[in-house]
Formats: C-alpha cells, sequence, structure tokens
C-alpha cells in the first residue's frame, strides 16, 4: 500500500538562517531598513551577475554595482592596434575578424589581444568542458580517422601480399605511422580549450570590448560590452560552459580585464549576504534591499588562492566606492598576529575611512588558538564564528535527529597568540543558496565560517540601513560594541569559539540608536598589554606565581576629527571583572592620552583546564551602554605526566555526545620529540571523531605544530597516531565527536611521550665537510634506534638576471596618492629532463598577510612564452611538471616604497626538483665503518638518558643524480626511531576559509622526522682524451697560414657575399672545410629558394672531394693498429659528418624545387620532375648507407623526402620525433596543421589551431 503524504510546510527559513540571529523579526519590524543605501563589498572569488537573486535590489537598483578583478588574472594585453581595412582585422588568433556595420569607432583603430578561456575556468568547469569537448569536438573525428586508416591497411595487405620494393615498403610504412600517430595523439590530447580574440576600441563616448566567442571571427555573434559599472552589462562564452563575464577596460585600451569567478564561493557568499527574489522572498539574504560591490581576490591562476597584491587593490577599490562594509570570507594561518602590510591597509580603510571589515574566524578548529588571519587576528576586523541550529540541521542537512544549537566542530577558535579573544561574534554557518549558472544548478548547501561572516554581514547592513534613514550617525567602532555588548551568550558554547555571543539585529540596532550620541563613539580603544592584546598564560611555567601585566589604553580617533573633540574627551570608567584570581584598578580616567596600569593575574590554584575572564570598562555615567573596551585573560592549566617510567597519561572513559568537545593540556616532558595517541571504542556503534592537537610557539603559526586526523572510529576498534612534540611546552589534545553525528559513545584515549633527540634537529651537511656526528640521545625511556636518511629533492638556487623597478597604473594608487611599485625579477634555468619542480622564494615564503610586501607571485614560462603555471605564498601549493628545456620565472614583488624594493633586487629564488628516484644515505656507528663503508648502523636499544653517535659520510660520486652540480642541494629526511608511525601524515596547505570544513583535513608534521639537507661541492674532473696534434710535423709558418685559412673560413658563414671564398679557392682548390663552409653559407641564406641550383652544385663540389671508397675501407676495419689511428680516426669523422650534410643538404634542395613547382602548379609529370625525384631517393639511400634516415643530423632531409613523396605518416612521424629532441617550433605546428588538412583530419587541425597561439604567446602574460 503506497505511503500517503499530506501537504506541509517546508522548513525555508533554516536553509538561509535569519532567526538565529534576530533578523528575520527586525526586518519584520522595520521592513524599509532591508538594506537600502548600503554598499556591500564582496571581496572573494568573483561574483556571477546571472546567479539567481542578484540582479536588483527591493527598491530597483542594481543589484551589483560594479565587478572587478584585482588578481590579474583576467588581464589580457590589448596594447596590438590594428586598422580595419575592407571591415576586417586579423586577430592575435589568425582569424580574420569580420567588424559589424553598427559598431561605432570614430579612431578607425582596434586593440586586440588574445584569451584562453581555460585560463579563467573554475577547475570544476574546466573538467566537464574537457570532457564534454573531448567526447563531441575529438572523439568523432578521431575515430573516423582511425577506421579509414585501418581500412586502407587491409586493402594495402590485400594488394601487397609480400612487400619487397623500397617504395612499398615506404608506403606500409607510412599507414603505420599514420594509425601510430593517430593513437599517441590520441594519448597526448590535451584540449587547450576554447582560444578568443579580444578587442577593445572607444566608440566616441566610453571604452568599448568584445570576446570573438564564436571563435570563426563573427563578431556580430558576440557581445559588445562596457565597462561593467557602466551600465552592469555582462555576456557568455557560451550555452556549454554557462560562464558569465564582464569586462574593465584600462590603460586607455592597453588592457583589457576580462571578469569572471574563480570559484562558486563568492556568489554563496554574496547571496547569503544580499540576494533578492522579488518572488520568493523566503529565499532572500540578510539583506536583500543591500547592493553590492564584486572584488575578485581569488587567482584563477592559483586556484582561487588570495593574493596580497589582489587584496591591496581591492581595497584601494573599496575606498573608491565608498563602501559601508567589506565581507571577507578567506583567511590563513598567521605567523604574528595583527601585522604586515596587507593588514595595515585593512585598518587604515577601517580607521581613515569608515569602512566596516568583517571576516569569517576560519575553519580550524576545534583546538585553541586557530583562529586565521585576518578576521580572527587582526584589530579593527569583527571575526566571525559559525553556528550550526536545530533549525539548520533539519532543513540544510535533513538530519533525522533533534540535536541542539550547537558551534560547528570545525569553527575555528581563540584566542590568538598574542591574547586577543580572536572571535568577536557568531552567525550561522551554513546556507543553501544561489551559486554560478556554470554550476548548472541553481542552489548549493555550503557551510564554514565562510557563511557566518556573510550572514552577519548582511546583519550589520541591516543596522546600518536603519541607522542611514534615520541620519543617526555611527562608527565602525561604535556598530563593533552595539554588536558585542548586545550579543546572545548560548549555554555550553566557550567564548573562545562564541565570542562575544549570537549577532542579534534588533538588539544591536537599539544600542547604536540609543548610544549615537555617546562620546566614545568614533574612538577604537587600542589595547596594548605587554606587547600584546590581551594575556594569555599557557605554559605552566608561568603559573607558578602571580605576574603583573603593564596595561596601555590609548583612544584612537578618525585622521579627520575635530581637535575639540580631543581636547572635550574625557571619561570616568570603572574596571571590572568576574575572576577572583584577577586583580585589577577599579577605576580609570580616561583622556585623549594613552593610560597605563597594572594587572596581577594568579594562575595558582586554578584546576586544570581552559581559564577565561575579561576586564571590562563601563562608563560609570551610564554603564547599560555595556564595556566600552574588554582585555581578555585566558589561562590554561595544564597537567604534568606523572608516569616516569612509561611517560604515559589515560583518559577516563569519556562518552560523547554530538558535537561534544573533551580538551586535555599537558605539559610536553623535557626532551621528548614525539607523541604517540591511541583512541580506544568501548561501544558497538560506529562515530566520527577529530584528534586535534596543537602546540604553540613565539612567531610561529599554529600549524606549524599541529597534527589534525579526522576519522570513522569503528564500533569497538583501536586506532593509533603519531605526531612531532617540543617538550616543556604545553599540548592541547582536542577530541571532538563530529556534530552532525548523532548518537552517544563512549571511549578512552591514552597519550605516550618519546624521545630521540638528535644534536641538530635540522642537519644541514656539506660535501667537503668529511665525515658528520651527529649524537642522538633518549631522554624519557628505552628507544629503538634506526636512523635511516632519505633523499627525495634537488634544489637548484638560482640569482635574477634582470631586476627592474617601475611605478605600476592606476589601479595601483593608494589614497592620497600613494603610487605603488612593483619590482620585476627574472630568473633562468634549464631542465635536462622530465620532473616535477617546485619555485620557492625563501626570503618571503609562508607570509602573506603578516609579510611586509605585498605579494610574491610568480609566473613561469617556457623559452616560446607559454605560461606553465603560477605560485604565490606558500610554495608546497604549487608543482609543475616540466618537460626538458629552458625556462624563465617571472616574480612580482610590490610595495609602495621603493627602497624596500631595492633591498631585495638580488633575491635567491630556489626551484626545488623531485628526484625520479630517491635514495638513501648510509649511517654509520664510528667514523672508522663510515671511512670504510663496511659495518652499517644497525638497530641499537638506547636506554633512557643515555646517547649514541652516529656518523654520516659524503654521498659517494656515483650515487648523487645525474646532472648535479656545484651550490645545488639535496634535501630530505631523517628519521631515528625505527617504528613507522605517523610517519604518512600530511601537512595542510592554504585554503580560502569554507574549505575543508567537512573535517577531512589530516594534517600534522611527521613524529621523529628532521629536514635533512646537502650541499654539493665541485664534481670530480673526468679524464679527457688528449686531442690529436696534427701540427707536429709544420713548421710555425705553415701553422700561421692553416691558423689564418681556418679563421677566414669560419667568417664565410657570418659575412655576406663571395670575397673570402674567392680570395681562398685559388689556394686551396681542393680543401674541403672551405667548400662545406661555402655549402653552409648558401644553405643558410635567407633567399636560399632562388639558389638552389647553386645549392646543389656546392654539395657536389662537398661529395666529390671526398674519396668514399677510402671511407668504406676504413670503417670496414675492425681494428687500426696504426700508431697515428687516432688521428686518422677524426679526420675520417669529419669527412664522414661532412658527406652526410652535403648529401642531405643537396636533397633538401632539390625536394624543394619539386616542392616549389607543385605548390606553382607544375605538376609532377614532366620528365625533368621525375628526374628530379628519383635524385631525391638516389641521395635517400645513399645517406641510409652512412646515417639512419631518422639521425638528427639527417631527419631534416628524411622528411623532405617523405613531403615529395606525400607520405603524411612518416612526416608526422619526422616532425613529432624533431619536435620530442627539440621544443619545436611555430613553422613545424603549422605543417602539422597543413598535414591535418590534406588528410582530412579536421579534429587534429582544430586542434592544432588552437593550440598555436597558446603555445606561442605574442608576449609574457601580465602579472
Amino acid at each position: 500500500m503506497a505511503t500517503i503524504v499530506e501537504k506541509s510546510e517546508f522548513p525555508v527559513q533554516g536553509l538561509l538562517p535569519k532567526k538565529e540571529t534576530g533578523a528575520y523579526s527586525f526586518l519584520s519590524k522595520y521592513p524599509q531598513h532591508d538594506g537600502r543605501g548600503v554598499l556591500i563589498a564582496i571581496l572573494d572569488t568573483g561574483v556571477d551577475p546571472g546567479a539567481a537573486g542578484l540582479q536588483v535590489t527591493t527598491d530597483g537598483r542594481p543589484k551589483i554595482v560594479d565587478i572587478i578583478d584585482t588578481t590579474g588574472s583576467g588581464d589580457v594585453v590589448t596594447s596590438t592596434v590594428v586598422e580595419a581595412k575592407d571591415g576586417e582585422i586579423t586577430g592575435l588568433t589568425g582569424r580574420k575578424l569580420t567588424i559589424p556595420a553598427n559598431w561605432k569607432n570614430p579612431s578607425g583603430s582596434y586593440h586586440i589581444g588574445v584569451l584562453n578561456a581555460y585560463k579563467l575556468y573554475p577547475k570544476g568547469l574546466k573538467e566537464r568542458i574537457q570532457k564534454e569537448r573531448r567526447q563531441k569536438l575529438w572523439e568523432p573525428g578521431h575515430r573516423q580517422a582511425v577506421t579509414e586508416v585501418m581500412r586502407k591497411q587491409d586493402v594495402f595487405d590485400a594488394a601487397h601480399t609480400t612487400v619487397t620494393k623500397q617504395e612499398e615498403k615506404l608506403e606500409k610504412d607510412d599507414l603505420s605511422c599514420l594509425l601510430d600517430h593517430l593513437t599517441s595523439s590520441d594519448k597526448k590530447f590535451s584540449d587547450p580549450g576554447p582560444v578568443f580574440d579580444c578587442i577593445a576600441f572607444h566608440d566616441g563616448n566610453t571604452w568599448k570590448a568584445c570576446v570573438d566567442t564564436s571563435e570563426v571571427g563573427n563578431l556580430g555573434a558576440s557581445s559588445l560590452l562596457s565597462s561593467f559599472k557602466e551600465n552592469q552589462q555582462y555576456s557568455t562564452f557560451s550555452n556549454a560552459d554557462m560562464l558569465n563575464y564582464s569586462v574593465n577596460i584600462y590603460e586607455e585600451g592597453n588592457m583589457l580585464s576580462i571578469v569572471t569567478n574563480a570559484c562558486s564561493h563568492g556568489t554563496h557568499v554574496a547571496s547569503i549576504a544580499a540576494a533578492h527574489f522579488p518572488d520568493e522572498p523566503d529565499k532572500n539574504g540578510l539583506a536583500p534591499g543591500a547592493q553590492i560591490l564584486a572584488l575578485k581576490i581569488g587567482d584563477s591562476r592559483l586556484g582561487s588562492m588570495e593574493t596580497g597584491s589582489a587584496l591591496v587593490r581591492a581595497m584601494i577599490e573599496v575606498s573608491r566606492a565608498k563602501a559601508d562594509l567589506v565581507n571577507f570570507s578567506y583567511g590563513e594561518a598567521s605567523h604574528i598576529p595583527n601585522s604586515g602590510r596587507v593588514c595595515e591597509i585593512i585598518k587604515e580603510a577601517v580607521d581613515k575611512h569608515n569602512i566596516i571589515f568583517v571576516s569569517s574566524a576560519g575553519n580550524n578548529g576545534p583546538a585553541l588558538s586557530t583562529v586565521g588571519c585576518p578576521g580572527g587576528t587582526t584589530s579593527n576586523i569583527i571575526g566571525v564564528g559559525a553556528y550550526v541550529s536545530p533549525e539548520m540541521m533539519k532543513a540544510e542537512y535533513s538530519i533525522w535527529k533533534t540535536l541542539p544549537g550547537m558551534q560547528y566542530t570545525w569553527s575555528s577558535r581563540g584566542p590568538t597568540t598574542d591574547g586577543a579573544l580572536g572571535v568577536s561574534i557568531t552567525a550561522p554557518g551554513g546556507a543553501i543558496t544561489s551559486v554560478p549558472n556554470w554550476t548548472l544548478r541553481g542552489s548549493q548547501l555550503m557551510n564554514g565560517t565562510s557563511m557566518s561572516s556573510p550572514n552577519a554581514c548582511g546583519s550589520i547592513a541591516l543596522i546600518l540601513s536603519g541607522l542611514k534613514t534615520l541620519g543617526v550617525p555611527y562608527s565602525p567602532h561604535s556598530i563593533r560594541r552595539s554588536l558585542e555588548n548586545t550579543a546572545l551568550k548560548i549555554d555550553k558554547i566557550e567564548p573562545f569559539a562564541l565570542g562575544q555571543g549570537m549577532l542579534q539585529v534588533d538588539k544591536a540596532f537599539e544600542h547604536a540608536l540609543h548610544n549615537a550620541d555617546a562620546p566614545e563613539r568614533d574612538i577604537r580603544f587600542n589595547i596594548t598589554v605587554n606587547g600584546g592584546r590581551g594575556i594569555y598564560i599557557r605554559d605552566a611555567l608561568r603559573q607558578k606565581q602571580p605576574t603583573r601585566y603593564q596595561v596601555s589604553i590609548e583612544p584612537v580617533f578618525n585622521e579627520n576629527t575635530d581637535p575639540r573633540e580631543k581636547i572635550a574627551l574625557g571619561l570616568h570608567l570603572c574596571l571590572t571583572t568576574e575572576a577572583s584570581w584577577v586583580s585589577t584598578p577599579t577605576v580609570l580616567e580616561m583622556m585623549n592620552t594613552i593610560r597605563s596600569f597594572s594587572v596581577i593575574v594568579d594562575p595558582q590554584g586554578l584546576a586544570h583546564g581552559h581559564h577565561f575572564t575579561e576586564i571590562l570598562a563601563f562608563d560609570v555615567t551610564d554603564p547599560a551602554r555595556g564595556p566600552l573596551f574588554r582585555i581578555p585573560i585566558t589561562v590554561l592549566v595544564p597537567v604534568s605526566i606523572s608516569d616516569t617510567v612509561n611517560y604515559e597519561w589515560t583518559s577516563d572513559v569519556l562518552n560523547f555526545q554530538p558535537g561534544q568537545i573533551h580538551r586535555r593540556f599537558i605539559t610536553v616532558p623535557k626532551g621528548a620529540t614525539w607523541a604517540e595517541l591511541t583512541l580506544t571504542s568501548l561501544d558497538e556503534n560506529q562515530a566520527r571523531f577529530v584528534i586535534h592537537t596543537v602546540q604553540l610557539q613565539k612567531k610561529s603559526a599554529y600549524r606549524v605544530n599541529e597534527f589534525y586526523k579526522f576519522l570513522n572510529l569503528m564500533e569497538n576498534a583501536e586506532v593509533s597516531y603519531a605526531f612531532s612534540v617540543h617538550g616543556e611546552k604545553t599540548l592541547e589534545i582536542a577530541l571532538a565527536k563530529w556534530w552532525a553525528n548523532p548518537g552517544d559513545v563512549r571511549v578512552k584515549y591514552c597519550v605516550s611521550f618519546h624521545s630521540l633527540e638528535p644534536s641538530e634537529k635540522s642537519v644541514s651537511m656539506h660535501a667537503a665537510g668529511g665525515v658528520m656526528r651527529l649524537n642522538v640521545q633518549s631522554n624519557l625511556r628505552q628507544e629503538e634506534l634506526s636512523p635511516a636518511i632519505s633523499i627525495k629533492n634537488c634544489v637548484q638556487p638560482l640569482r635574477p638576471s634582470d631586476a627592474k623597478i617601475k611605478p605600476l597604473g592606476s589601479r595601483d594608487v593608494l589614497t592620497e596618492g600613494r603610487q605603488i611599485y612593483e619590482l620585476l625579477l627574472t630568473y633562468n634555468f634549464h631542465q635536462s629532463k622530465t620532473s616535477e619542480i617546485t619555485p620557492n622564494c625563501p626570503l618571503l615564503s609562508d607570509l602573506l598577510y603578516e609579510s611586509e610586501y605585498e605579494s610574491q607571485l610568480w609566473m613561469l614560462f617556457d623559452s616560446n612564452k607559454q605560461y606553465m603555471g603560477s605560485g604565490d605564498a606558500y610554495p608546497q601549493q604549487y608543482t609543475l611538471k616540466l618537460e626538458k628545456g629552458d625556462y624563465t620565472l617571472r616574480l612580482q614583488v610590490r610595495h609602495e616604497k621603493k627602497e624596500m624594493l631595492e633591498k631585495i633586487k638580488d633575491m635567491v629564488m630556489l626551484i626545488d626538483q623531485k628526484l625520479s628516484t630517491s635514495f638513501t644515505i648510509d649511517t654509520f656507528p664510528s667514523i672508522l665503518s663510515a671511512l670504510s663503508g663496511k659495518n652499517k648502523f644497525n638497530t641499537v636499544n638506547l636506554m633512557a638518558g643515555s646517547s649514541v653517535p652516529i656518523f654520516i659520510p659524503p654521498i659517494p660520486d656515483d650515487r648523487l643524480p645525474k646532472g648535479a652540480t656545484l651550490g645545488q642541494i639535496l634535501t630530505g629526511t631523517m628519521t631515528l626511531a625505527k617504528g613507522d608511525l605517523g610517519k604518512k601524515v600530511k601537512r595542510r596547505k592554504g585554503v580560502q576559509a569554507d574549505q575543508g570544513s567537512e573535517g577531512r583535513r589530516n594534517v600534522g608534521l611527521k613524529a621523529d622526522s628532521y629536514p635533512f639537507m646537502y650541499v654539493l661541492t665541485q664534481t670530480p674532473h673526468k679524464p679527457t682524451n688528449t686531442k690529436p696534434d696534427k701540427s707536429k710535423d709544420k713548421n710555425k709558418e705553415e701553422e700561421y697560414a692553416d691558423a689564418v685559412r681556418d679563421l677566414k673560413i669560419s667568417w664565410i658563414t657570418k659575412l655576406e657575399g663571395n670575397k673570402i671564398f674567392e680570395g681562398l679557392i685559388g689556394q686551396h682548390p681542393d680543401h674541403i672545410p672551405l667548400f662545406v663552409a661555402r655549402m653552409n653559407m648558401l644553405e643558410a641564406d635567407k633567399d636560399k629558394a632562388k639558389m638552389l641550383d647553386e645549392i646543389v652544385a656546392a654539395a657536389d663540389k662537398v661529395v666529390n672531394l671526398i674519396d668514399q671508397s677510402a671511407l668504406v675501407s676504413y670503417y670496414a676495419m675492425k681494428n687500426d693498429t696504426r700508431s697515428d689511428a687516432q688521428v686518422i680516426k677524426s679526420d675520417m669523422d669529419k669527412k664522414k659528418g661532412y658527406l652526410i650534410s652535403a648529401l642531405c643538404i643537396k636533397g633538401s634542395a632539390i625536394a624543394d624545387m619539386i616542392l616549389a613547382n607543385r605548390k606553382a602548379g607544375n605538376g609532377v609529370t614532366s620528365s625533368n620532375s621525375c628526374d628530379k625525384q628519383q635524385a631525391v631517393n638516389e641521395i635517400f639511400n645513399e645517406v641510409q648507407k652512412w646515417a639512419d634516415a631518422e639521425d638528427k643530423k639527417v631527419i631534416g632531409f628524411t622528411l623532405k623526402h617523405a613531403m615529395v613523396h606525400e607520405y603524411y605518416g612518416r612526416q608526422l612521424k619526422l616532425l613529432t620525433k624533431s619536435q620530442d629532441e627539440s621544443r619545436g617550433s611555430k613553422e613545424q605546428d603549422k605543417r602539422f596543421i597543413e598535414i591535418y588538412k590534406q588528410l582530412g583530419w579536421h579534429h587534429l587541425q582544430r586542434y592544432m589551431e588552437n593550440v598555436l597561439p597558446v603555445k606561442y604567446p605574442h608576449d609574457y602574460i601580465p602579472f
């Protein structure tokens, strides 16, 4: 019997949550305060203007006021200017472009460029389109071509039961070559994607641009667009990709920026903040009346990674547009909180331009001190944590069991390393809303603090909309105080995750309204505590006695503040705290100066665990306004390991509910180097858990000493993991049951500490340094020592070949006209074989927000200037596979101070190349065994407190990687323990804030693993054979005459005319090198097509001068026992080379005559043509007596022979071989196209025509 389902209401409010923050009730009460009059800047991956809900605001204005790509990834150089002729221009792809009659262009000049669309396609879209294009554009034609060749083979085999004639062998081989080429092409097929011509011109009023999406030059079928902000115009590349794009035109038409989105993230974020669905208001974003400024800071070249230069450009645009709010759903782990050039630019926007900056706190929980930068680590920014409500669980995640609201497991927690709380407020961290059209779906579920940030940002837009409508003044600082002082505390959620609480729109609005005239409205209070922004006591050494801290409070005014307001500032403040272990003054008189006071924190007697309090400053005249500023204080009280035999700590039996976190803080025993954690299930239920451990070190990001594992714990199962630790530092072990995993489960865990400590934590060895000694000590207990050193990479240091500093364009001018400059460094290197490389700029690597420079973006090009790949702050993310050849790496560093760039003009770049085969370095127990190479180090049981030496000899020369040279560095790792536990853990890379929020980021330093570097010295000199001295029987005058003759001969090919040759021929009528030089000069002449008869005659002269019978006799000899055998061999080898060269040049010249006649339409039926063809055949047979037809020196003539006989398969084979040996040329690729056209292989012809402008660009692509 069928189930009867009654009609019911879907919980749409849970899809894009508004009730949790009070936004729903606020809009019900104030429907006109829906974001109208507010401009939100979305700094993200780009926003799709065609996505549902992003067209208009509630009052009919354009939803998106402008779309700008600040990364430069969509920049197309259009500096080439052409004039139309007969209504056509030729694009840089080589296509004829027809100018529509309705285009107005008074100047008649067109700026042209070329775009490879795949450069802008998001990864998912590129994969889909590649698959579709292969199926539609490649496979049908390819199958047909293969079938036709196989039929021809069958016909040939049927007609030739035996193949004996040379012509038949070549014909059969030609068919085989055709099939081989098709097979090889199918395997190597790598679709270059759509390649578009781009045009920009001025129509008399404004700049216009067109992208030839037809790919056949039909510009009338393509959209003509102006810069987006003028008319909000956009278009779509094709119905297949559904990728919408807009344009911006810069530098008087010389730069066209094509703006797409790098992934779906930015559109989803914008929709949460401000989407408007006129017919479906339940789907609206938080502020449907707000407008959006879409700024793409996720670089398409870097897989949507942000860059410092993009962020600075974005903040310039934010200030120019006078945006009210910024939403930034990105972030990375930072070594130094609240510092760096990018963070300073953000602070400047907040302080000087009254822009409210809202950002995601990060998705790197559940451990403490995991907030990301800038959202969780930077003053002036409102950092937002992520909450999931029961309504969201039901509507978004279809969770069948009702669970209480909670913070997402992955939501990052504070405090920051300098003591700030890290998270300001919390908002719902998931939503189902619009995504770009290219995803082929209207909406999508995403979760992360990337989603909680725009939820908060949209909520703040409601508040601003109301204040603006009512004419109520505010500042970023007053709004932040209103948000934090009215936020809702939620039971059982710690402040490190929740911040001051769940944002409450209605209450914050009322607070801002009632306190609009508060004296501190426009003031930011800068808090400094012993150099930090709060008090953070983490290690046991700082908890043995009370500690006094010096607190400084500085009121910071907007720079445009009236001086009289500064003079008038006088606040009577009371200071309070709820913690008995904190002693603070009770009052503070605040005026326009820095005020300081002391605070004493006494952590003695606090129970194990985390403790948090704040010192709150209230205005005594109106304490209802809430705290004017807060001084956060965090104390983590660790336990010590009492088991001094096994150094283990075991938990009690722990009962976990969904989302529950158990934290244990442990002082790692002195000398410990790694820990092993074993988690045991005590139930019959499976469960999903997160194990997250963190240790903090000064000036290091949490990820440096982090271990994270997301796992499915099976029923009654036991799992173990190992991770690196540092002795005497507090280790947090955060064990969490995944928030969306219903049901209770009981577990327990045990952590044990181990130690095999080397005398050097990072081992650097020089090849010339002799045998190296390392001491290894077991500090805790007996351990099995079995050292192993593995070398996996070879690093080549490079100095720049060129360095240029210049001012950038109009997009790169900060407020007050401060010009930004670029330093462009060029590095050249040779790749001797195919391998993976990782470029690394060590001076700036691993720094982004905290860097003193804006960027370190590099781009890599081959010798044809073809773009190969890019990288930026985190080198481990950007590995490229390169073929053999020459490469150029261009690095851009930016700053507004030229002197900062001058400092690093000689900066070293490292090219880290992965070895094709890793190898090990042997270790020995004594220096004698290291020298002899005998009795290698075996396993040793090392007792607690004892140590042993390890001796490492230099690597034998025969084991060094081929091609490794002086100054290069071999890198790898050294392990000491015998066990393998934990040695396969990988490091996480920098990502945008929402990625990895499903918990599947498994990261951590390898346990018991130490970096090993081996610096190479000069390689041994190999003995060389002494060249035969042919001049020993000559006197000085004869030697001089020969030297003068040879010098003159060497200049024959360098100078035009026959003067040198004619001057020598009378004196040396039979000197073969003279006639070889003459032949080579004619062959290299740019007008050689007019001199083919001369070339043939010159080649004949060389051939006639060589005694071929003597050559045959010589090479038939098995052994030459003559005393001057070396001299004779050298002479014979030269003559053989001359002969082969002369035959090939002669054959090629005759072949060129035949091909020229064919091109002229003279045919091949005349007796003269037949004679020439017969001559080519004879020369081809003659050459094969002396060299293989596919030899590098012969292949050019063999190709001409195949062209004469129209052996297309052999031509393809020879062209492919030539390209494999060298990088090929554009002319060779054009020859491929001609052959494909002759064969009717239109799929390959189309493929190669698209490849050409990508493979041979006119110039390097811009930064």
